[in-house]
């Protein structure tokens, strides 16, 4: 056994040693992934990098408040464009504490995760609950903005409640404030409650 103390040339070789591995690592740390193209080439272009089946993602905001829960049966994530592509996503998507939440259904549905952007198509349907009121409201395309809270589209929509039907072509949404706003062409049909 060698005594370490009896042999500074050692301490002080190792000492050198562990600083240059150190600084190597972290030159290398600044380079670009070196992302091989053997794999893509082998499971095709078009096909996912992963996936995932029956996903359940659930998001908090910062005082520990549930915000969405999000499921869909098949998930495919691409590393190219960081995206990810949904079957049947479905989410539930909250606002203040004591609210019911928004139910947001449709057919397909795309993720840009470098935007934090959801784009929904086909069949889109929010379900909006106030007291014992239900709104739906049905689109072919939505988009969720995560960062700025809100969904949008320029498509027609329509929302159905107790009382009428609404008809528009294009609207805004705030989630967390639960504000709507029609863009154009509005038009509604009530039924007075007797």
């Amino acid at each position: 056994m060698i005594k370490l103390e009896n042999r500074p040339w050692i301490r002080s070789l190792a000492l050198i040693g562990t600083i240059l591995a150190t600084i190597f690592l972290l030159w290398r740390s600044d380079e670009p992934a070196v992302v091989s193209n053997e794999a893509a080439e082998l499971r095709g272009k078009g096909e996912p990098d992963g996936f995932v089946v029956n996903g359940s993602y659930t998001s908090y905001d910062e005082a520990g408040n549930l915000k969405i829960h999000f499921t869909s049966p098949r998930i495919e994530q691409f590393e190219e464009g960081n995206l990810a592509t949904m079957e049947s996503p479905r989410a539930k998507l909250y606002g203040e504490p004591g609210t019911d939440p928004w139910v947001v259904e449709a057919e397909n549905g795309s993720l840009l995760q470098n935007e934090n952007l959801l784009y929904l198509t086909g069949n889109v349907r929010v379900v909006r609950t106030i007291g014992d009121r239900e709104a739906t409201l049905k689109t072919s395309s939505l988009t969720l903005d995560n960062d700025m809270g809100t969904a949008y589209t320029d498509a027609p929509v329509e929302i159905i409640d107790q009382v009428g039907v609404t008809r528009a072509t294009g609207m805004k949404a705030w989630i967390d404030q639960r504000v709507l706003e029609l863009n154009s062409q509005v038009e509604g049909r009530y039924e007075t409650v007797k």
